[in-house]
């Protein structure tokens, strides 16, 4: 694909991608094409394009104020002689004001402002242009062509120059197209369509043009009810043939070999005898057939291959063993050698112990619910152990670690942190992916539909009541505990007004407790377009009321991923519903404050004392003495 080169400045700033921050001024602007030949300039609404010398070649005209040539999006086509940008009717600009209280540079406090669109806000409408110099045409996509556009980018031109790639994805993420647009007439015509009575899950979406032609596209679908590769006929939009097939989800093409005709991919859930999550990398031709195992043991993959493709890394690691890393001959069964393992010894001298997997099933009585138990380095099978859960159900991925990761150890194991060290005050500490969350069948991905309240829940509950069934050490009798950040803070307050019955202690970092308040394009993905009562059955600040536990809210003051108002006002329901809880606000602090930025330690101690305190009925330390 062919892009503008910027000699000025950089783009406007866009709120997530969909509403242009229009305070900031880009009259002064130039882009000039790739060979140097081109410039264009914004006059006033409008775009004049001149050569190098400053004569001008072409100038539009019917720009105005609220639909406008928009400059950020130029891109030339290969041979020089036509560009393409986007004609905009401007959103409504939504700006979150936040007050720095202790700025660093001063004693008086701060206003800071953010463009920061929400689910339901109205988002720029672009519609693509292509502006021909040598026949001084230019054509438009009509409105009705492209309704309820949500995004609209420019992919770039095909290598003849004769058309431009557009994604079209409709507001509601049930609609994307890939259209091709014709420069001698403006013709528009869908390269691939897809649609969904749920969610497209375009975040992890795959798109390649076989030899920048429009003939053939290779393109990542759910359409079956797992994530595949299709071939598709760029010219009509109709499959050639599904390239990959099964119960097991493609997550990513490392390769597109043109010449032989051969996709590299990874996958999980291929092998049934593991993991489902695990990542494996694989050889396929176009047409489906030949497929090869690059990564044959039973573990989570990482692949790295070399430029000309002949060679490639495979390191791979589970939870319970540190990486191997292997160099193979692309094409060969058995490595050339093995470049390293993975020495742990100083870890096992610290007292480092692997976590254990357990699994469970799901609601469906059918799917696996897969976790890990992570306990006190002294741990006693004699005794008894509270649960707490770490929680993040974010719908776009699945979060429980599958390579090797210390849970919380430092280098050198001087330090111990994060999920071992709560679980070392005396706790079982555990983390799960229940339904809802990504990288298993669509129908589990889509319990998540308009349904983020549920967190997968459902799974989650019996998945420790299966472990307590099998595991005497297993403790949920006084209620679980839970803690997370962001969606993880929005689950588990979710836990405390849901499930009051089950879930009895929360620490919630940077919540996002009604998708009403936090940013557009992650919530209208889950919950749709318009705004429904689905935002407000999954609100944990209108249930808020409901909660019978004990909460604790630890929220960055200057939160830019997260609308910091959206804690205070799950703080003012709570008071308003007369409960009691914990609050702390951390000044300056952002979306990540008190978890991996900031006072990390202060936080922790908090969270930490917050769990002992409340579960145990144990006296923490005086820290004011100490």
């Amino acid at each position: 694909m062919h892009c503008a080169e910027r000699s000025f400045g950089d783009a406007r700033p866009r709120g997530f991608g969909v509403v242009r921050d229009l305070r900031v001024s880009r009259a002064d602007a130039v882009i000039t094409s790739g060979n140097g030949e081109l410039n264009v300039t914004e006059d006033g609404y409008n775009l004049l394009i001149s050569d190098a010398n400053g004569n001008q070649l072409y100038r539009t005209t019917d720009g105005v104020k609220d639909n406008f040539y928009d400059i950020d999006s130029i891109s030339f086509s290969p041979d020089g002689q036509a560009l393409s940008t986007m004609k905009v009717v401007p959103g409504e600009p939504r700006y979150v004001t936040r007050v720095v209280s202790s700025p660093e540079d001063q004693v008086q406090p701060k206003v800071v402002t953010q463009l920061y669109p929400k689910p339901g806000d109205k988002v720029d409408f672009d519609q693509p242009v292509i502006i021909d110099l040598k026949t001084k045409k230019q054509f438009v996509i009509a409105p009705d062509r492209i309704p309820g556009a949500y995004e609209m980018r420019i992919y770039g031109w095909h290598k003849n120059s004769d058309s431009i790639i557009v994604r079209y994805l409709q507001r509601g993420h049930q609609r994307e197209e890939m259209l091709q647009m014709d420069r001698s007439n403006g013709a528009v015509h869908a390269m691939v369509s897809e649609t969904a009575e749920t969610f497209i899950y375009g975040w992890t979406g795959f798109f390649h043009d076989v030899d920048n032609a429009g003939k053939e596209i290779i393109w990542r679908s759910e359409r079956d009810g797992w994530a595949h590769l299709y071939l598709i006929n760029g010219e009509t939009g109709e499959v050639k043939q599904q390239i990959t097939e099964g119960e097991f989800v493609v997550r990513d093409v490392q390769k597109v070999d043109e010449e032989n005709r051969q996709i590299y991919f990874s996958a999980n859930g291929m092998n049934k005898d593991e993991d489902p999550y695990f990542i494996h990398d694989y050889r396929i031709n176009f047409d489906g057939t030949d497929l090869v195992a690059l990564t044959p043991e039973k573990a989570n993959h990482e692949v790295y291959f070399s430029d000309d493709m002949q060679y490639y890394i495979d390191i791979y690691s589970r939870v319970d063993l540190p990486n191997i890393t292997k160099l193979y001959e692309t094409g060969e069964a058995t490595p050339i050698r093995t470049v390293a393992e993975a020495d742990i010894s100083e870890l096992l001298d610290a007292g480092f112990q692997f976590p254990q997997t357990f699994v469970a099933k799901a609601r469906d009585g059918k799917s696996d619910i897969w976790g890990l138990i992570i306990k006190p380095q002294n741990f006693d099978p004699n005794k008894t152990y509270p649960v707490i859960e770490n929680i993040y159900a974010g719908p776009h991925d699945s979060f429980v670690p599958k390579s090797f990761w210390p849970f919380g150890y430092h280098s050198g194991g001087d330090k111990v942190i994060g999920m071992q060290a709560l679980a070392n005050l005396g706790f079982i500490v555990v983390q799960m992916d229940g339904m809802g969350t990504a990288n298993r069948s669509k129908a589990f991905h889509d319990v998540a539909w308009k349904n983020l309240g549920d967190s997968g829940f459902p799974d989650r509950i019996l998945w420790h009541k299966a472990a307590a069934e099998k595991y005497p050490w297993y403790d949920i009798s006084g209620g679980v505990g839970i803690y997370g950040g962001s969606a993880g803070g929005q689950s588990t307050l979710g836990a405390l007004v849901f499930h009051p019955e089950f879930y009895s202690t929360g620490v919630a970092f940077a919540g996002c407790f009604d998708n009403r308040m936090d940013k557009i394009v992650w919530n209208e993905q889950w919950l749709g377009y318009p705004v429904d009562e689905s935002y407000v059955a999954s609100s944990g600040t209108e249930h808020a009321a409901n909660m019978t536990g004990d909460l604790f809210i630890i929220v960055g003051e200057q939160d830019s991923n997260v609308d910091p108002a959206s804690s205070m006002q799950v703080v003012n329901a709570l008071i308003k519903a007369g409960k009691d809880f914990d609050l702390l606000v951390i000044p300056n602090g952002e979306h990540s404050a008190g978890r991996s930025t900031g006072p990390v330690d202060y936080a922790q101690r908090r969270q930490f004392a917050f769990f002992v305190e409340k579960m145990k009925q144990q006296r923490t330390p005086n820290w004011n003495k100490q």
